[in-house]
């Protein structure tokens, strides 16, 4: 609404301002000639091209121009004012269609470029400019220091839901626009504090795992890029797969160790005594790695208890995700993955390290990949 009324209102102004310079420019022979074939370029159409007429207006027109529309000016900032507080980014739809019509898209209703209109409302664009710029400093800075409300149970974060409505309502303003250096510049640095935002999550204010909240909201950030398809925020849309990635990988590795703590910190404890120089098939002799000591160890891993841990872990994955996120089958393929490599690596270090001596987890690869699919199937 505040678009169509500027417009109404530079509209009203361009053909109000344009014949008064016009008459003073013939009334007081400035220019006349210039003006008058001006004006007939204006309103007659022809196949012909006009030679260049956008010359300055004179300094006594200019003056008298001033005097006669003193008040101009100071009533059409403080208009441009109401209608940057009208909505939210009301600064940047006064921007578009400020640069709209001293660029001169407008066609007919743009303010000729060698008039007084078009030097005042020139000034006023630069204006306009320092506002939008000032508004999106502030829209960082809100993004920047939010904190998360205690005890967040994690979820898309409030910042991520303003980013994406911000970016959302810029590109519905500048659709028809043939101008974007601003909004670019500016959703460079909505994207960049979006991103410092998640990026400086604490673990104290979220009562969820701070790798499983930075992860959905850089894929959710990711998404909306990919639909967006915004060229100037390709780098951002990297970025934040990048970090996707990077949080998908600490989590996993925090919880894929869960269902088979105990044989972990075993296997944990082999590879250690490796690094340190005990040789391969001297480390069964060590008491704390003895051949009986890893059978004890397994004997607590009977195929049916680790099906009913993984879909124990399956539920805490369930809990962290928010439904929003659709990110549950990822993230379980993925735990299907990394448990697998798990899986694979106790094998290796049992042949290496225990050959020959009959040991073997309970359950095979197979049996591993039929649980998996009995809890995907079943959710």
């Amino acid at each position: 609404v505040s678009q169509q009324v500027l417009e109404q209102v530079l509209g009203a102004l361009q053909p109000l301002c344009t014949s008064e310079q016009q008459f003073l420019q013939e009334f007081f022979c400035l220019g006349c000639d210039s003006v008058e074939l001006e004006v007939r370029v204006s309103t007659v159409p022809s196949p012909g091209p006009f030679p260049s007429l956008a010359h300055p207006p004179e300094e006594a027109t200019t003056q008298l121009l001033s005097e006669i529309f003193s008040c101009l000016e100071p009533e059409l900032r403080a208009f441009l004012d109401v209608c940057s507080k009208a909505q939210p980014l009301g600064c940047l739809q006064v921007l578009v269609t400020l640069s709209d019509s001293v660029l001169g898209t407008w066609g007919p209703c743009s303010a000729p470029p060698s008039s007084f209109l078009h030097t005042l409302l020139g000034n006023v664009l630069l204006l306009a400019k320092s506002n939008f710029n000032k508004c999106i400093g502030t829209l960082c800075k809100e993004m920047e220091e939010a904190k998360p409300a205690s005890r967040t149970r994690g979820g898309i974060l409030p910042c991520v839901s303003r980013f994406q409505e911000l970016v959302a309502l810029s590109e519905e303003m500048f659709q028809t626009s043939q101008r974007r250096g601003e909004l670019d510049r500016a959703q460079l640095r909505l994207a960049s504090s979006v991103l410092s935002s998640i990026s400086s999550l604490s673990s104290a204010s979220l009562s969820v795992n701070t790798d499983m909240v930075m992860m959905e909201n850089f894929h959710h950030i990711h998404n909306f890029l990919c639909q967006r398809n915004i060229p100037c925020l390709e780098d951002k849309k990297r970025e934040a797969k990048q970090r996707c990635r990077e949080h998908m990988e600490k989590y996993i590795s925090t919880y894929v160790g869960q269902p088979l703590e105990r044989l972990k910190h075993f296997f944990e404890g082999v590879k250690a005594r490796l690094a340190q120089g005990v040789k391969e098939e001297e480390l069964s002799f060590q008491l704390a790695y003895s051949k009986q000591e890893l059978r004890k160890v397994i004997k607590k891993y009977p195929g049916k208890e680790v099906k009913r841990a993984l879909e124990s872990l399956y539920r805490t994955i369930h809990k962290h995700l928010s439904p929003e996120g659709n990110l549950l089958p990822v993230v379980w393929q993925a735990m299907e993955k990394g448990f697998i490599q798990q899986y694979r690596e106790f094998e290796e270090l049992i042949q290496r390290c225990y050959a020959g001596a009959g040991i073997a987890l309970d359950f095979t690869m197979e049996d591993l990949l039929s649980y998996f699919n009995s809890i995907t199937m079943a959710n």
